[in-house]
């Protein structure tokens, strides 16, 4: 079976998003921050609304239907450092 996966890599001025087919990239995108927006938020939190609709413009301008997606996976957040490797989201960590 093949499998989609959706990465998303936020970084200071930009988000790097990629789509997977098992090992293979398929689809990569580097979406570029404004810095003067992004200097506009207090707290990396805060930026969720804008990087959330700059993903969901990217992924709508290149017809990437969320639907064929088996699962999305991200760098970051606002968790603690913590081992690498795979978690269960919850709502807590959300």
């Amino acid at each position: 079976m093949t499998y989609k996966i959706l990465t998303i890599n936020p970084g200071s001025t930009s988000t790097k998003l990629a789509i997977f087919e098992n090992e293979n990239c398929v689809w990569k995108v580097n979406v570029k921050h404004d810095s003067n927006v992004i200097d506009k938020f207090d707290h990396v939190i805060d930026q969720y609304d804008f990087r959330m609709n700059a993903i969901m413009e990217e992924l709508k301008k290149s017809k990437i239907d969320l639907s064929t997606l088996h699962t999305i996976v991200g760098r970051g957040g606002m968790l603690k450092p913590i081992e690498g490797g795979t978690y269960i989201i919850n709502d807590d960590m959300v």
